[in-house]
C-alpha cells in the first residue's frame, strides 16, 4: 500500500513545475498567430494605395512650395542616361520641373533623404539653375523630437539658408564646387555654408547631407539637359 501512494505522489507535479502545453492548445496559439499576421498583411494591402496617395499628394503641394513662382510642373526621373519625361518606360529617382504662369521655367525639385536622431528624414529640395542655388526646402517626412528636430522645417531664421544656398558645379560640371555644410550658428561666412540652429543640431547636419548628397546626384544632370526641361513647358 505505501508503494502505490507513493507511485502517485511521484506522478503529480510539484509546485514550481513547468506542464508542457497540450497539442490543443499549441495548435489554437498557433492558429491565432496565422490569423493576426494575416490580419496585418490585409492591412497593409488595404492602406497602401491610401498611403501611396497621401504622400503623392503631399509631394506635388512640396514642389510648389520649394519653387518660387511657379504654377505647374512636369515630372521626370533621372536615369543612367540622364534625366528623362516620366511615365515613358523609364525608370529612376522623380525630379519635378516647376514653369510659371508664363509657362518659363521656375526652377527643378528633387529629393533628398539623410539619418538624423531618430531616423531617416526625407527632404525636398528646389533648384534655381539661373542663381544655380537652391531655393527651398521641405520635410516630407521625419520623426524627429516635436519642437526641437523639427526647427528645420518651421524656424524661419534657418530656412533663410535656404533662400539662395549656393549649388555651383566646379568648372566641369561634374560636381558642386563647395560641399554644402552646416556651420556652427552665428560662423556663417559663404554661401555654400548653412547657418546651424540651437537645439537641431543633429537635425540640421542630416539635412546640409541630404542638401549636399542630392544636389551633387542632381545638379549634374540637370545642368547639362537644361535645354530638355525648359521645352517640356506644358
Amino acid at each position: 500500500m505505501s508503494i502505490k501512494v507513493e507511485l502517485q505522489t511521484q506522478s503529480q507535479p510539484g509546485p514550481g513545475t513547468q506542464v508542457a502545453p497540450s497539442w490543443p492548445m499549441l495548435r489554437t496559439l498557433a492558429g491565432i498567430a496565422i490569423l493576426s499576421g494575416l490580419l496585418v498583411v490585409l492591412v497593409y494591402q488595404a492602406t497602401k494605395p491610401i498611403i501611396t496617395e497621401n504622400e503623392r499628394i503631399l509631394t506635388e503641394q512640396a514642389v510648389f512650395e520649394v519653387l518660387p513662382g511657379a504654377v505647374s510642373k512636369v515630372d521626370f526621373v533621372l536615369t543612367e542616361q540622364g534625366l528623362a519625361p516620366a511615365g515613358e518606360g523609364a525608370v529612376g529617382m522623380a525630379v519635378f520641373v516647376g514653369f510659371g504662369a508664363d509657362a518659363e521655367l521656375r526652377g527643378v525639385a528633387f529629393p533628398g533623404a539623410a539619418r538624423g536622431y531618430q531616423d531617416v528624414i526625407q527632404f525636398l529640395f528646389g533648384y534655381d539653375p539661373a542663381c544655380e542655388c537652391i531655393v527651398g526646402s521641405k520635410v516630407l517626412r521625419s520623426t524627429e523630437t516635436p519642437g526641437l528636430g523639427d526647427k528645420i522645417d518651421t524656424d524661419p531664421v534657418f530656412l533663410e539658408n535656404f533662400v539662395a544656398l549656393d549649388a555651383s558645379l566646379n568648372p566641369a560640371g561634374t560636381a558642386l564646387a563647395n560641399p554644402i555644410v552646416l556651420v556652427a550658428h552665428g560662423t556663417k561666412t559663404a554661401p555654400w555654408q548653412i547657418d546651424g540652429i540651437s537645439g537641431a543640431t543633429i537635425s540640421g547636419k542630416a539635412m546640409a547631407r541630404a542638401a549636399n548628397d542630392a544636389a551633387e546626384r542632381f545638379v549634374p544632370s540637370i545642368r547639362r539637359d537644361l535645354a530638355k526641361l525648359a521645352a517640356a513647358a506644358p
